[in-house]
C-alpha cells in the first residue's frame, strides 16, 4: 500500500506494535531474501510461547538458505495454480476469492486514504497487506495516526474475524518449517490485539 505522508512520532508501545505488524506482514507478502533472513536471526524471545517462537524463528532463519526459504514460501502461498494456503480474507470468510469482504475493505481503504500500490497484483485482503495497513494506521503513513478507536474498527472489521484461523493453519501446514513459528507469533499477536481492543 502506498504511503501518503511521513511517519509521525508515536508512543514506544505503539511503535513496537507497528514493527511487529510490519515484520509479520513482510514475511507473508514477499518471498524471503537474504536480508530478511539475516534480520530474523537478530530476534530474541522470552519464556512465553510467543517468545519461544521468536527464538525458533531466529534459529531457523540462521539454518535456512534463501533458495530453501523461497521454495517453502512458494509451496505455502503460490504453488502450481495455488499454494497450500490461501491467505485472503475473502477466502477464509466466504470460501471464495474477491467476495464481499474485499469490497468492504476497499471501502475502508478509500475512507482512510489508503491507495493500492500500482505494482501489486495481489487482492488487498491478503493477510500481509492487512498487517502492513495496520502498521501504517498506527504510525500515520496514510495521514494522522489513527487513535485506538480507529485502529480497533479496522482490526475488528478486516483482521480479527479470520486471521487467527489463518495463523493456526500456517502453524499446522504440511510445508511449514521456517513459517511454523511465524504462525505461532501471528496467532498470539492477533489474540493479544483482540484482547487489548476489547478492553478499550
Amino acid at each position: 500500500m502506498q504511503n501518503q505522508v511521513k511517519t509521525a512520532a508515536i508512543a514506544a508501545e505503539d511503535s513496537m506494535r507497528a514493527d511487529l505488524y510490519s515484520l509479520v506482514g513482510q514475511l507473508l507478502f514477499v518471498t524471503p531474501t537474504q536480508e530478511i533472513l539475516q534480520k530474523l536471526q537478530s530476534l530474541t524471545g522470552d519464556d512465553t510461547e510467543m517468545g519461544s517462537a521468536f527464538d525458533a524463528l531466529s534459529k531457523l532463519a540462521g539454518a535456512t538458505d534463501v533458495a530453501t526459504a523461497r521454495e517453502e514460501y512458494d509451496g505455502l502461498f503460490i504453488g502450481m495454480g495455488r499454494g497450500e494456503l490461501l491467505p485472503y480474507g475473502s477466502y477464509y470468510l466466504t470460501g471464495f476469492l474477491n467476495e464481499k469482504p474485499l469490497a468492504k475493505l476497499r471501502n475502508s481503504m478509500r475512507d482512510l486514504g489508503i491507495a493500492r500500490s500500482e505494482d501489486v497484483n495481489e487482492p488487498e485482503d491478503h493477510i500481509g497487506s492487512l498487517f502492513e495497513m495496520m502498521a501504517g494506521l498506527i504510525v500515520g503513513r496514510y495521514g494522522p495516526p489513527q487513535n485506538l478507536a480507529g485502529q480497533r474498527e479496522f482490526f475488528n472489521a478486516h483482521i480479527e474475524p479470520w486471521a487467527g484461523h489463518f495463523f493456526r493453519d500456517l502453524e499446522a501446514a504440511e510445508l511449514s518449517r521456517l513459517y511454523q513459528p511465524v504462525g505461532t507469533i501471528g496467532r498470539h499477536f492477533v489474540g493479544i490485539e483482540t484482547d487489548a481492543f476489547s478492553m478499550e
